[in-house]
């Protein structure tokens, strides 16, 4: 399994974490407020010449029944070129895609960011992909990274 370990990225967990690490996750907490995150992580995604393919999450849906929760957001985020590499490699590999980063709002008003490393994602999926396969999760671990520094990255 190939993880990327950058000091910028997998920080020590604070009280004001909303996930706790956990294996072949990527967590780092921000000051920035969920919305300023959210908005950098989608600025984030265009420089480093990525594709927002998909967004959910449950905040909106709450407050259209009244409710309040803290913001929470799942961006998918994928390219057409790797997709490509990715399913020659293992068509089933392509469930996967795409990727998500995962913004979540803490109780002090600050944000954290957290994503699946790509080469944690398409692990399971190595053994039928080989090298083809673990190449697309290693470039891939380098462009979240740096769409997860960009994002992070003070004002």
């Amino acid at each position: 399994m190939r993880i990327i370990a950058s000091a910028a990225l997998i920080l020590a967990a604070t009280a004001a974490t909303a996930l706790d690490p956990r294996e072949g996750w990527a967590v780092a907490d921000s000051a920035k407020s969920y919305a300023a995150l959210l908005a950098d992580l989608k600025d984030a995604v265009k420089a480093e010449k990525m594709g927002l393919v998909t967004e959910a999450g449950p905040t909106e849906a709450a407050a259209a029944r009244g409710e309040t929760i803290p913001g929470n957001r799942v961006v998918g985020v994928f390219r057409p070129d790797f997709a490509v590499r990715a399913v020659r490699a293992s068509e089933a590999a392509m469930i996967e895609a795409p990727i998500r980063f995962y913004v979540t709002e803490n109780a002090d008003g600050t944000a954290t960011l957290s994503y699946k490393t790509p080469s944690f994602v398409f692990a399971p999926y190595v053994d039928e992909g080989g090298a083809a396969l673990a190449s697309v999760g290693d470039e891939l671990d380098a462009v979240f990274a740096a769409i997860a520094a960009r994002a992070l990255a003070a004002d």
